[in-house]
């Protein structure tokens, strides 16, 4: 038996449709250990935790790994996401509590939820109960008479949610503890978002709720297996934001890991490939995630589930219909659309992966892959009776753009011989035919990434694509060719995801709505975020928070990130002057002249060039991260007792005057070996953010300003 060498593990498991994926990791090097992957167990009892463990258990035996040397272990799980599409949901009674008078009246109908549609076709919904007490008569005999009446009806988990508890959750938690002693799940609303809005608030709860009692089943599972398995490490779970949490955390709030399969690639592309400024794309099989990572940070939104609009965050992903192995829909004359079906849909091989030798006599037979999709999805018959298909990896291999280092490369003969009967139909050359396949995928890619670069107001020449998932190669490079992008495809794309679950922080997120916030009020809420996040399973000595204040609606949102209890060493080794000038060239471009070192300190470089009359500036830090990307801006190093009069300074002069308005710049402090955002919009929130954040710095201490001009 080869021998174990001993050291600290990490392990990430990745669900996805297809295939559950771990990826084992040295906890120092981040280098990988080893791989495995298994079909994803939709329809086994414990559902995908069955794969997440099956994965799990062979990548350890295989790879010669001892339970006692795993430090990490976190998995994205897609079983909330399914619970919505399959209507596996749990039926919710709702406790409602408000005062009395007008308010009382008006909070009464808010918290009368009705039942939610998660699918009209199938009247798919999450079936909703609801009872009423008034602030004044609650009391534990109340409650409780209340929450037998709602389970009586049929309520199978309970929430408790009043008006105006994010101010005091007292209320909400006597409602949660009655239920707990009749041993009933329960939640609060209060527990998902600290936001007003009492009916969204509370319809997110509801969502939470319905969803509860089979996750924690899932979960229980899971952690009871890894225990059995000898690894004693908390068992975390990955968010729809891009963090983990610890399980127990889950297990309150499983709402939370809704969309957390695509935001495992995020993080892998954010972490594992020092990505900081992208559009990435996950290519899978049958559908196809992108995203933004601007400046180090992925896009973040609200979820919507099921199409209602929910306090959730999580990344800002969309998903389109397209990917390695779409099949492809035609009528006489040229091919109509490509997806959202799928090969493995249609129970079909690909026809660059079937062997050449087998695609004899090819027929074209049009077929519809489930009840009620249409019936132009073009197959093709051998003559030995096997039915295969074409798909985008199929078309891009024919073209010549799938490298042989790429998982998606196949045999390009197998593609045409199998593509002739169609290209002849069409009147067209396989090439043509191909192109025309991309072409069609190439509309909605490029539809996706111009809304995502304008609402994140990306700059387009800085615009860069990272390929990730199996299927990278069969999309990104003919996108990017026809967009005049710069794209990579980096080693381990295919497991990417797993890759990022394995490196992920922990993370938490508070948000409150404060009207002209002041320094007591924020440093109350970093302080929250900081304890969530420590809850979520966060060294204390790790956390971070970050601030962001929406000026137009009050929201301040606390962003508290932090590494789990065993620390990670960080692999990196620093790059030099030398190294990162050739990072801040590449990440330029070829339209930017006259680079060059603008200012240093000891933790980042900012390298300035020019174009077109502007500026461009990229901040590099020591680990060979580009932290800051702009098209025009300016830097000025100065002391931390100097930052108020230079920012002052700096918001007067780089101002932007147009006929109606006046555009102010965003700016970024290099501080420590942090870079802090302010991009809020009034200049003494700006000063504000600042004066918290320096105000334990020395006052010698050197720091770099860097403000953004904005454009319109």
């Amino acid at each position: 038996m080869e021998k174990i060498i001993h050291r600290a593990v990490r392990m990430g498991i990745d669900v996805g449709g297809t295939y559950t994926k771990c990826v084992a990791m040295d906890n120092q090097t981040h280098e990988i250990i080893g791989k495995n992957e298994v079909k994803t167990t939709h329809d086994d009892k414990d559902g995908v935790a069955a794969g997440v463990v099956q994965s799990f258990k062979n990548c350890m035996r295989e790879n010669n790994i001892a339970a006692e040397d795993v430090v990490f272990v976190a998995h994205s799980t897609t079983q909330a996401t399914n619970a919505f599409i399959e209507g596996d949901v749990a039926d919710v009674g709702v406790v409602g509590v408000a005062g009395g008078g007008l308010e009382g009246l008006l909070a009464k109908r808010q918290l009368n939820i009705k039942d939610i549609v998660l699918d009209e076709k199938v009247d798919r919904k999450i079936k909703v109960y609801n009872t009423y007490i008034k602030k004044k008569t609650l009391c534990e005999s109340e409650i409780s008479e209340n929450v037998e009446k709602l389970l009586d009806q049929g309520a199978e988990v309970i929430v408790a949610s009043m008006a105006f508890g994010v101010d005091n959750i007292s209320e909400e938690q006597k409602i949660h503890d009655c239920v707990k002693k009749k041993e009933v799940p329960a939640t609060m609303a209060s527990d998902i978002t600290k936001l007003y809005g009492l009916t969204r608030r509370t319809k997110t709860a509801v969502i939470n709720a319905s969803i509860l009692p089979k996750m924690m089943s899932t979960a229980n599972a899971t952690e009871d297996s890894v225990n059995a398995a000898g690894v004693h490490v908390p068992l975390m779970i990955m968010r729809g934001d891009g963090g983990v949490m610890e399980i127990n955390e889950m297990r309150k709030r499983p709402i939370l890991t809704a969309l957390s399969g695509p935001a495992a690639s995020v993080m892998g592309s954010l972490m594992y490939l020092r990505a900081s400024n992208a559009i990435y794309f996950e290519v899978g099989g049958t559908t196809t995630n992108i995203g933004v990572i601007k400046n180090g940070r992925p896009g973040v939104d609200y979820a919507k589930i099921g199409g209602h609009d929910t306090y959730i965050n999580s990344l800002d992903v969309r998903i389109l219909g397209c990917a390695g192995g779409s099949m492809v829909r035609i009528n006489n004359n040229s091919v109509i659309d490509v997806g959202p079906r799928s090969a493995h849909i249609a129970g079909c091989e690909y026809a660059c992966f079937t062997p050449e030798n087998e695609i004899v006599d090819p027929k074209i037979e049009l077929i519809s892959p489930k009840e009620g999709d249409p019936d132009d999805y073009v197959t093709i018959r051998l003559k030995n009776g096997k039915r295969i298909c074409f798909t985008n990896t199929c078309a891009a291999n024919v073209l010549g753009l799938v490298d042989k280092k790429y998982f998606a490369y196949g045999n390009a003969n197998s593609a045409r011989k199998a593509m002739q009967p169609v290209a002849d139909k069409l009147d067209i050359t396989v090439e043509e035919f191909a192109t025309q396949i991309l072409d069609k995928d190439f509309e909605k890619v490029n539809s996706c990434i111009t809304a995502l670069a304008e609402k994140y107001q990306l700059d387009h020449d800085s615009i860069k694509l990272i390929g990730c998932g199996g299927g990278a190669a069969s999309l990104v490079p003919y996108c990017a060719k026809k967009m005049g992008l710069q794209y990579s495809i980096p080693e381990n794309a295919e497991v990417i995801s797993s890759i990022g679950v394995a490196l992920s922080m922990v993370r938490d997120v508070v948000e409150r709505i404060i009207p002209n916030p002041n320094q007591e009020q924020i440093k109350e809420l970093k302080k929250e975020a900081a304890d969530q996040a420590v809850s979520s399973g966060a060294d204390p000595d790790t956390v971070e928070v970050h601030i962001e204040i929406d000026s137009q609606t009050g929201k301040v949102t606390a962003i508290a990130t932090g590494s789990s209890e065993v620390k990670t060493t960080d692999l990196l080794k620093e790059c030099d002057e030398k190294e990162a000038y050739e990072l801040a060239v590449e990440d330029f471009g070829p339209k930017v002249h006259d680079a060059h070192l603008k200012e240093k300190t000891d933790k980042f470089y900012v390298y300035e060039g020019h174009r077109d009359k502007k500026t461009p500036l990229r901040i590099v830090d020591k680990k060979g991260f580009i932290k800051v990307q702009c098209s025009d801006g300016v830097v000025v190093k100065c002391k931390v007792k100097e930052y108020n009069e230079v920012v002052k300074k700096m918001w007067k002069e780089i101002a932007v005057f147009k006929t109606d308005i006046v555009l102010r710049p965003d700016f970024f402090l290099c501080v420590g070996p942090r870079v802090d955002d302010y991009s809020a919009v009034d200049l003494d929130q700006i000063l504000l953010l600042m004066d918290l954040d320096l105000g334990d710095r020395d006052p010698d201490e050197e720091v770099m300003v860097i403000a953004v001009v904005k454009e319109i």
